[in-house]
């Protein structure tokens, strides 16, 4: 089979084909019978995962980028003229398609619950219903991994984890978005180098049991590895023996501080890392290498972590992989991109355990001494007390904001998990955080779903 436009990667010239073909049959289908007028779509997750208290909201910026440049090229129109279900008046429009819409979301950053919108598009119904697979798989998957990531750091408290997880993801690009995603949820450094050059996220890494092996002893390897890197240097002790790879470290380490430099670390991947972490620091505390970090890696995730540090081990930081770029125990979130108002006025979806809140709509974040206290979704023009949540980022298809920074992002999941009451910090226990509907909105959803499933309701007041 030929590879279509780009190859077999996605790139900026066929990303608009990487949507579900009933966005583009709607989209023909709304085209053909000139179905053109405003429409506001909510982006949001119904409820959260088992042991989820809260979401770190995350993916915006890729979101916009993609909104402000999404064009159908040549090789992709005559692709879709191919499958023989598009007619030509259809074809010439995706031609000169342009998103030219409005986008309000919460900052990347954020901390968000089930029902409320994180992201918010008015635009030509056509355009706000083609978009949705992108922004979908865009936004939920780095919430899904930020979230996770917070977890990880609530787990290590003030010490440092690096994203691990590349070679275990669901994909090159998932394993892009993951360590920028795992970045802003708190992880200090990624092994990507690919998201340390597009995103600027600082790298870190070790050695492999291979390299090790590669050489006749385990010291000389570590000998030859710290003349080429030096003091930025972490030495994989578990390949043979825990302990004779620990006093090789060290030997190599005081060989490192005759010639000025400093070992940085030890790695553990194997084994009781607890026992083993205590073992490796006596060993490196004896020989007067207080300063060389113990790193631990295996399959962490949360739970491990916090049983480590509860169970005293002397781990100075944690890289985590599979657990942190699957979200292993919660891999996806339920979300959902629905049609909340248009011309006619608000819309509202009554199926059984999918039913959506209409109209277009704000979230005001209620705070007491710098704690959060309660959420209340309400009409986007309502006065309500609280900070409100959702911003204007786009307008007219062009950003209104300036493109963030993730170490920008990071700090404001840092803060905003501060933020949280310590009932949400729980790792393995679910707490109730409220989110509730303001009074007028709570009138109009009982009114709308008194109405009739898909009908619409203009609101009184």
């Amino acid at each position: 089979m030929t590879p279509g436009p780009g190859g077999t990667w996605v790139s900026d010239e066929n990303v608009a084909l990487l949507t579900d073909l009933y966005e583009l049959t709607m989209a023909a289908s709304y085209h053909r019978h000139k179905m053109v007028q405003p429409a506001t779509f909510d982006l949001f997750v119904r409820s959260l995962p088992e042991e989820r208290n809260f979401l770190v909201v995350c993916g915006l910026d890729d979101a916009l980028d993609y909104l402000e440049n999404v064009r159908f090229e040549a090789e992709s129109i005559a692709f879709l003229r191919s499958t023989n279900l598009f007619d030509q008046s259809f074809l010439d429009y995706l031609e000169t398609f342009r998103f030219t819409g409005d986008v309000w979301a919460m900052r990347e950053g954020e901390v968000a619950f089930g029902r409320e919108p994180l992201l918010r598009v008015t635009a030509p119904l056509i355009e706000a219903q083609f978009v949705e697979t992108f922004l979908l798989n865009m936004v939920t998957f780095q919430t899904m991994v930020a979230s996770k990531a917070a977890r990880v750091a609530i787990a290590c408290a003030k010490r440092s984890f690096v994203d691990f997880s590349l070679r275990r993801d669901h994909g090159a690009d998932a394993g892009l978005k993951a360590a920028r995603a795992a970045f802003v949820g708190g992880a200090s450094a990624t092994s990507n180098v690919l998201a340390g050059h597009v995103y600027g996220i600082p790298l870190s890494g070790t050695m492999a049991h291979s390299y090790v092996m590669a050489f006749r002893h385990e010291i000389d390897a570590f000998r030859t590895y710290t003349a080429d890197f030096g003091s930025a240097s972490i030495l994989l002790i578990d390949t043979f023996d825990i302990v004779e790879g620990a006093r090789n470290a060290a030997a190599v380490a005081l060989e490192m501080k005759a010639r000025n430099e400093n070992l940085r670390g030890v790695r553990i991947d194997s084994g009781d890392l607890a026992a083993g972490a205590k073992v490796v620091r006596r060993i490196l505390d004896d020989a007067d290498l207080s300063d060389v970090q113990v790193i631990a890696s295996g399959d962490l995730d949360e739970h491990r972590i916090r049983d480590l540090l509860e169970a005293d081990a002397p781990i100075d930081a944690f890289g985590v992989g599979t657990q942190l770029g699957t979200s292993g125990d919660a891999p996806s979130l339920g979300a959902a991109y629905k049609l909340v108002e248009d011309h006619e006025g608000p819309k509202i979806k009554l199926s059984t355990g999918k039913a959506t809140i209409p109209c277009r709509k704000q979230v005001w974040r209620i705070e007491r001494s710098g704690m959060m206290e309660r959420d209340v979704i309400g009409h986007q023009d309502e006065k309500i007390e609280g900070r409100s949540l959702l911003h204007e980022v786009m307008s007219g298809g062009r950003r209104v904001v300036a493109r963030g920074t993730v170490e920008a992002h990071r700090t404001a999941c840092l803060a905003a998990v501060d933020a949280l009451p310590e009932p949400l910090k729980a790792l393995d226990r679910m707490a109730h955080y409220p989110v509730d509907l303001s009074p007028s909105l709570g009138e109009l959803v009982r009114s709308m779903r008194g109405s009739g499933a898909g009908r619409s309701l203009r609101p009184t007041s």
